[in-house]
């Protein structure tokens, strides 16, 4: 299984997403403001992966904080601010640093050595449960993929977006796995090229047989019925199913709606934030518009002309014929059905 992140006692370790496939290079983080900045960066990207980052970045600037408990308290709770100031959109972050304050509050009475522990042992943990989480929705979700089929991906959504094995593409290996003949239309997913970048890489590592095509080619093979069906993954699930994603997503998805095609979208339970009522109520992250108008340390259009990065869209939840977890299958209403694996992830957490 390809690697992602990982804790060793010298530190947090991931795999450098920026220099992938040309190169792969492990980087090694030893103070939470490192991790902090990897993830502003896209050293990881993905929003479970970024969960169990900020996990370990938490467990690791636990480290270094005050003896004394309400001091650590009190840093530890700034640290949290820093680290959710990162990347706004991904709820995974969120949740992966309410757990460890959570943690933090229960056990701050047994001592701070303990707690420190603690941390180390929880960030851990999350990192194991990712893989597990991912490998349950990739069952749930190959049920759903015909025995001979062509799925169309947006971005990436595999191991390289999570601890392990994927959201999206953990559909596709699970299908294929099940003995299904599966391939894949990779959109390249401008500006970052994640899909021609990282999930080309993945399924080419994979032996999973995969064809790469520009972001505007999506309507054209659909027209002429060569996608089957859409898996994408997802960085936030509002309360009513409308999902936030890799900006391009919401294109794909009118798309599919046009020609008839089912449109999956498969997370965790985790990138469902039931605080958040609609797509509306969804922190867009706006990135540097260097990151649009220069490609690969080239600038591509003249000095002065302005560029836009939002680098996310909302799907409005219509357009979702489904919305696969490690819990199921949910469909609409999503209000309900979403609330209902939520808590049965709650009671079984």
């Amino acid at each position: 299984m390809i690697k992602t992140i990982e804790w060793t006692d010298e530190g947090v370790v991931m795999l450098d997403q920026r220099l992938l496939p040309q190169e792969e290079i492990y980087l090694t983080f030893t103070h939470p403001e490192e991790v902090i900045e990897a993830i502003r960066d896209l050293v990881i990207r993905g929003a479970p992966a970024i969960g169990v980052a900020a996990a370990m970045g938490m467990a690791l600037g636990a480290q270094g904080l005050a003896d004394d408990p309400e001091a650590f308290r009190r840093e530890y709770q700034d640290l949290g601010e820093r680290m959710l100031a990162a990347r706004p959109t991904a709820v995974n972050l969120r949740w992966a640093v309410r757990r460890m304050q959570v943690l933090v509050d229960e056990t701050l009475a047994e001592g701070v050595e303990p707690t420190r522990q603690r941390l180390i042992d929880e960030a851990c943990l999350m990192h194991g449960e990712d893989i597990e989480i991912n490998r349950a929705m990739g069952r749930n979700g190959a049920a759903l993929v015909p025995e001979s089929a062509c799925i169309l991906t947006h971005c990436n959504a595999g191991a390289l977006a999570t601890a392990g094995y994927g959201t999206a593409l953990g559909v596709v290996r699970a299908a294929q796995e099940a003995g299904k003949e599966v391939r894949v239309l990779a959109d390249e997913t401008r500006p970052f090229l994640q899909g021609a970048r990282l999930t080309t890489w993945e399924l080419h590592h994979d032996g999973i047989p995969c064809t790469l095509i520009t972001d505007n080619m999506a309507g054209h093979m659909m027209q002429r019925g060569e996608v089957d069906l859409v898996v994408v993954g997802s960085d936030r699930i509002a309360a009513n199913g409308d999902v936030a994603n890799k900006i391009g997503t919401y294109s794909v998805a009118v798309l599919a709606k046009e020609h008839g095609i089912p449109f999956y979208v498969a997370a965790p339970t985790s990138t469902v934030d039931l605080e958040a009522p609609s797509g509306e109520a969804i922190p867009i992250e706006q990135r540097s518009s260097d990151e649009v108008a220069i490609l690969y340390d080239h600038r591509i259009v003249p000095e002065g002309v302005s560029a836009a990065y939002p680098a996310f869209d909302v799907t409005p939840h219509q357009l979702v014929t489904a919305i696969i977890t490690e819990q199921g299958v949910a469909r609409a209403p999503y209000v309900e059905s979403l609330a209902e694996q939520c808590a049965a992830a709650q009671q079984e957490g």
